[in-house]
């Protein structure tokens, strides 16, 4: 289960790779500016982190990279387990110039075009899945049906973009993939400022504790959920 507990452990335990990759990150934004547009919030970059230093899969699928901010947390991620390899797809090449070499080299292939066309690329074994792409309810329904089921029950599931507010709009992929998680009776776990005040508030103050609280980059909604894929899948939404 990914709770608030599990996390706040994991921010213990590995507190100071993860300061390292913080400040790493820190240097590659500046040093790219008006090139990379960072997407997740730190708190949910850190998690994401922690939960693959955690889980240490040997196969990552991250479905929406942009300019790879994300792709570049996963990878750090996996260098400092000193294994596993990150599969990165997206109708664009962006990323691709962003990422380091000392990140990508060895642990990293992108593949460029619509997944919904490329499902035969789709790596087997994912022992983390990391959503961050198209936001509407459509693609969502799509891939509810037809990549999920390609995931095993137990695996870390990232999907972005969900609680922007305390509630997901209507229609969007937040909407469908919330709903499918109530069929499977699961509760997605999220430190959204608008949807879980207290646990963002824990959190931050853990960070401070921990002495991370100085930003990487701006951004706080945190609006990303987090859960473990159930067993049973209705695709109904």
């Amino acid at each position: 289960m990914i709770d608030l507990a599990l996390i706040g452990d994991l921010y213990r335990r590995y507190r100071d790779p993860l300061a390292k990759v913080r400040d790493a990150q820190r240097d590659l934004l500046r040093s790219n500016r008006g090139r990379l547009t960072p997407q997740l919030d730190d708190v949910e970059a850190e998690i994401t982190y922690l939960l693959l230093r955690e889980t240490r899969p040997d196969v990552v699928m991250e479905l929406g990279a942009l300019h790879g901010w994300s792709t570049t947390w996963i990878l750090s991620a996996l260098r400092d387990n000193g294994s596993g390899f990150l599969h990165t797809f997206d109708i664009i090449d962006n990323v691709v110039s962003n990422v380091p070499d000392d990140l990508s080299l060895g642990r990293w292939n992108f593949h460029k075009g619509d997944i919904r066309e490329n499902l035969s690329q789709v790596p087997e074994g994912i022992g983390y899945l990391f959503v961050d792409a198209a936001h509407n309810g459509r693609f969502a329904r799509w891939y509810l049906s037809e990549l999920f089921p390609r995931v095993a029950a137990g695996t870390p599931v990232s999907v972005h973009d969900v609680f922007h507010g305390k509630r997901a709009l209507p229609f969007t992929e937040g909407a469908a993939v919330l709903s499918w998680l109530r069929g499977n009776g699961t509760e997605p776990f999220t430190v959204s400022r608008a949807k879980a005040p207290a646990p963002n508030r824990a959190l931050l103050e853990l960070r401070r504790d921990l002495g991370l609280d100085e930003p990487v980059h701006t951004g706080t909604d945190n609006p990303m959920i987090y859960f473990r894929m159930p067993e049973s899948r209705p695709v109904s939404t």
